[in-house]
């Protein structure tokens, strides 16, 4: 493939990732309250945000050996984008309890499908642009969060959920279009034994950068996706400010994307970012009880939107860092259907602490993991780097 070409496709994909997790995004800020206001459980509202990560942790690993296998991408991403646009159909359509759990599950297999994205744009870029590679797609990834984010705010309170809905499905349509013009780099393809393909699930180093996404995203989805909301809920935010909630968190995430790709950032390194940022993480779950001012909660949200933007990107590149390509897409789905574990578990786990005990242990116990996280990332980084010194 010519550069010129290659660019064109670089570029396409980028601008299928945004619609894609518009659709994908859309309705978030307000699904806790909306569900809430139609008198859902919290443990039950903690099942439905929860299943959305199980139904990626199901599907992600076997996608990812059947994408290295078979060699081919487009397919996935049409399947996900198409995925992503019926979710919502079912959230319009049935009742709120069973259509948001419905379209949950279909979000989650949409998402599973993200292996494919990430995969595919990598193979455009030389193995030394892969940190870079990753940072420019999670920043295509969190605009088409905040264009959905901006959207909902300034429309649920005149228009409702099911406006929201259809905004998603309105995005997800022109991704699929768009994704049946994707083309993927030619290349002589000798297909692998699964039994090869699945030792890559050893890597040290994949297994730990798994963990600490898992330790991230999962903190992530139980706070700023879901019960961050509901503690602005009890402290009178306007449903305006609990979009804003979600944009300031999402413009972060984009700049701090962007930021992660530079050349200074890559320079102070993964051993820097990493544990730093996990450790603001930890004073964000610590602080959000604490605040009873629908403005500082909003502010407070930059701390959340740092560890999207550094943590999740930096931990990505590393995860992959010793993975032949050939075996990208099935190290991915491993990668990916861990931190999915995290997206299941905690929301779940969160959701039922604060129906027996209340949200604020449930938020402190989630600072405890993260400060955990820090300190494991320290702990690796030091032995990392005495090893590459001897080496």
């Amino acid at each position: 493939m010519d550069k010129s070409k290659l660019n064109y496709q670089k570029n396409l994909l980028l601008v299928i990732v945004v619609l894609f997790w518009f659709a994908q995004y859309v309705y978030v800020p307000f699904q806790t309250p909306y569900l809430l206001t139609m008198q859902v459980s919290s443990s039950m509202i903690g099942i439905i945000i929860g299943i959305y990560g199980f139904s990626q942790m199901v599907l992600r690993m076997p996608i990812g050996i059947m994408a290295d296998k078979n060699g081919r991408h487009k397919l996935f991403i049409i399947l996900g984008v198409t995925a992503s646009a019926l979710a919502s159909v079912f959230r319009i359509i049935l009742e709120p309890q069973t259509g948001f759990l419905v379209g949950n599950i279909l979000s989650g297999f949409a998402s599973a499908m993200w292996i494919s994205f990430m995969v595919l744009y990598a193979s455009y870029f030389t193995c030394e642009n892969l940190q870079r590679a990753m940072g420019l797609i999670m920043a295509a990834n969190n605009i088409g969060v905040l264009g959905g984010f901006v959207l909902s705010t300034l429309s649920y309170n005149h228009l409702g959920m099911n406006f929201l809905c259809l905004l998603s499905i309105c995005s997800g349509v022109p991704a699929i279009l768009l994704s049946f013009g994707i083309k993927e780099q030619k290349t002589v393809k000798i297909v692998p034994k699964t039994s090869d393909l699945i030792k890559v699930y050893a890597d040290k180093r994949l297994i730990f950068f798994s963990i600490l996404a898992l330790v991230q995203q999962g903190i992530l989805m139980a706070t700023c996706m879901s019960f961050t909301t509901q503690i602005a809920h009890e402290i009178n935010a306007s449903a305006f400010q609990i979009g804003l909630l979600s944009i300031v968190y999402i413009i972060v995430a984009v700049l701090a994307s962007y930021f992660s790709a530079s050349n200074f950032a890559r320079r102070l390194g993964s051993s820097l970012w990493i544990p730093f940022i996990l450790f603001v993480l930890a004073i964000y779950c610590f602080a959000v009880p604490n605040i009873f001012s629908p403005n500082l909660l909003i502010a407070i949200q930059i701390l959340a939107g740092l560890s999207t933007g550094i943590v999740f990107s930096f931990c990505t590149s590393e995860a992959m860092k010793n993975v032949p390509i050939e075996k990208r897409s099935t190290a991915m789905g491993y990668y990916q259907a861990i931190y999915a574990v995290g997206m299941t578990i905690v929301p779940m786990i969160a959701g039922n602490i604060a129906e027996i005990y209340n949200l604020n242990i449930a938020f402190y116990l989630e600072g405890s993991i993260a400060v955990i996280a820090t300190v494991a990332s320290m702990i690796y980084f030091k032995y990392d780097n005495r090893k590459t010194i001897k080496g």
